[in-house]
């Protein structure tokens, strides 16, 4: 069918009785806005497949914020996901609707956003996964750093060397004893290749992207961070 979209849902709530309102990712035209009208209805062909970390094909028309949804069908099986890659896949879903801008293009980042959720479904550890998206939506978003320079001198980085983050400068070469504005020249190299071998890489990864998406996030709690901190409290109770 011509003009169908390669898709995600990322957030659905009710609408009257029987329709849905979707957030949308879709491949061509970033997020969008989708009325379901009759989704939620009990002969609906729609029921049960607007879900999230489903691919589907979609297609829909109307001007201003809101579309009307006319097609949307399964490519394949939900990607499976359970347990802490569930909550990090929701993760990823709260921040792309917190921070991209809709009906905007963003053709790399939707392919790393399906690499994430493959790679959460693929391996224990989501971390790396979710370190790795965060640096393509910040690239995506037009965040640019230089890791492997001090932003100081020009120099490479050094690996024996510590650097703090100066927010619209980058990383200057530092004495300054460890905060949670410095790291080291190791942790630089990993966030520039996108590949953690330690924890140790993997917290100050962490640390970056939580103070670089901060200005984009705002204030406001990320519901999908409340919940998992939920469920771990109650899993060590």
């Amino acid at each position: 069918m011509e003009g169908l979209q390669r898709c995600f849902v990322l957030h659905s709530r009710p609408y009257s009785e029987t329709s849905l309102i979707l957030d949308v990712f879709s491949e061509n035209h970033g997020r969008v806005s989708l009325m379901a009208k009759g989704a939620r209805g009990k002969r609906s062909p729609l029921k049960g497949a607007l879900q999230p970390f489903t691919p589907l094909l979609m297609k829909w028309s109307g001007r201003g914020e809101m579309h009307t949804l006319r097609h949307a069908e399964a490519m394949g099986l939900a990607i499976p996901l359970s347990g802490n890659a569930l909550f990090s896949g929701f993760y990823l879903n709260e921040i792309l609707s917190r921070v991209v801008e809709p009906e905007t293009a963003y053709h790399q980042l939707f392919f790393d956003y399906v690499n994430a959720l493959t790679d959460l479904a693929q391996h224990s550890n989501p971390e790396p996964a979710l370190r790795r998206f965060e640096l393509a939506l910040l690239d995506s978003l037009g965040y640019g750093v230089d890791f492997l320079h001090c932003a100081g001198s020009g120099e490479p980085v050094d690996t024996s060397m510590t650097y703090i983050f100066r927010e619209q400068q980058g990383f200057v070469a530092s004495l300054m004893k460890s905060n949670n504005l410095t790291f080291t020249g190791s942790d630089l190299e990993a966030l520039a290749t996108r590949q953690f071998s330690t924890a140790e890489q993997l917290k100050a990864a962490k640390r970056f992207t939580r103070l670089a998406l901060k200005p984009y996030l705002g204030s406001k709690p990320l519901k999908s961070r409340e919940l998992f901190m939920l469920r771990t409290r109650k899993l060590t109770q």
